[in-house]
């Protein structure tokens, strides 16, 4: 008796795993709209960002993904400042990515191709071309296995994914740019289109590209316009998502940087300037900022103070 309720324990035991696990049909309908939005942001393909996750956490059901939510195998690097899992992959016990739910490793692995000069040159091909992006993924040394390119490609046209590679909104962001922030909405015509982008011209300032808010603009009527999320821009710009614009107000598209541009290392604050004003003048995220100069966050600095942009402030 007790050796049958013991195997009934295992065999529980390994149904319950079984039904536990996610097909890759399910993954794909799960994280599809994420996909779909960070390519919107980004440029990056839908496909490759839902072949990538399907290949790297095994359609969401490694241990990576299920208990450190990593969906895409990122590992810790120096300038991680989240929480790390330790894991054995080409060696053991390398560090991880730990993230608090799916949708932010979704978004930290387009801030990770986005902001690393080395997969800078993906950006130059149109989000349409799955094949270019899978070949540079490896050229750039994603990953080390040498059938990568080939894998995520069957992978596309196996589960069909280059359906999410919306053919009308990448040809609106077109090649060569770093995001597809420049995407008016689906509904409005070309020519209003073409209003919109003459209206918002798109700027860059160490390396992230912004424009110039119009009267009456909210960050809510320009992530509308842009068919971008309505968590983004606030984030992207240190804001809540409440807060007024005044016209001419720089509103950031991307992630800001981690570091101001070669040459701008440090910023004298002026009366009445923040740190958050400094962040915005640079483009260098504003919690990094407090981290530079060794600061409590939330914290203003007095005038005159020098604020470090680039390296760690010494104690």
């Amino acid at each position: 008796m007790k050796l049958s309720a013991f195997f009934c324990v295992i065999i529980c035991g390994i149904q319950l795993a079984s039904a536990q696990r996610i097909t890759t049909e399910v993954y794909i309908e799960t994280y599809k709209a994420w996909a779909i939005a960070e390519m919107k942001r980004s440029g990056i393909p839908a496909s490759i960002t839902l072949a990538q996750g399907i290949l790297e956490s095994g359609s969401g059901n490694s241990r990576l993904a299920v208990e450190f939510k990593n969906h895409f195998g990122i590992k810790c690097h120096n300038d991680w400042e989240g929480k790390k899992a330790y894991h054995d992959d080409d060696r053991k016990g390398e560090c991880f990515r730990h993230y608090k739910n799916a949708e932010e490793s979704f978004r930290d692995h387009t801030d990770f191709l986005m902001t690393r000069s080395r997969y800078a040159f993906l950006f130059n091909y149109k989000p349409t071309d799955y094949a270019a992006w899978a070949k540079g993924l490896k050229k750039a040394g994603y990953a080390t296995d040498p059938h990568y390119p080939q894998r995520l490609i069957e992978l596309i046209e196996k589960y069909h994914l280059h359906r999410y590679d919306d053919a009308e909104s990448a040809a609106k962001t077109g090649a060569g740019t770093r995001s597809a922030t420049a995407a008016g909405k689906k509904s409005v015509s070309i020519d209003q289109f073409t209003v919109d982008i003459e209206k918002y011209a798109v700027k860059e300032n160490n390396r992230t590209e912004y424009i110039r808010a119009k009267a009456g603009d909210t960050y809510a009527s320009l992530a509308s316009m842009r068919e971008m999320m309505s968590w983004q821009l606030p984030r992207y710009n240190d804001a809540q998502a409440s807060k007024n614009l005044t016209e001419g107000e720089i509103v950031y598209l991307q992630p800001k940087r981690r570091r101001a541009a070669r040459g701008k290392d440090t910023h004298r604050l002026r009366e009445g300037e923040t740190v958050r004003d400094v962040s915005q003048l640079y483009a260098v995220r504003l919690s990094r900022l407090y981290v530079l100069n060794r600061l409590e966050e939330g914290t203003e600095p007095k005038a005159g103070t020098l604020l470090h942009l680039r390296k760690k402030k010494k104690n």
